[in-house]
């Protein structure tokens, strides 16, 4: 289970902190996708964006055990 995040007396579920810091990591990765040109080589750029998010949030659910946040 994930805990929550308490900031300032007000509670964050953990998936909720992590989807966020997923979507944060998804507009900078998009960003460069763009800035390289690599959205030419793709058939749909919104499924691009869906995937690259999901990748981004499993690998944070992944390591977050590891990584001792929300202790």
């Amino acid at each position: 289970m994930i805990p929550d995040l308490d900031i300032g007396g007000v509670f964050l579920p953990g998936l909720l902190v992590l989807a966020l810091a997923a979507l944060v990591g998804t507009v900078a990765v998009v960003r460069l996708f763009a800035a390289a040109g690599l959205f030419r080589l793709t058939a749909s750029r919104p499924l691009v964006e869906l995937a690259t998010f999901a990748l981004l949030f499993g690998l944070l659910l992944q390591a977050l055990p590891s990584s001792g946040t929300f202790q």
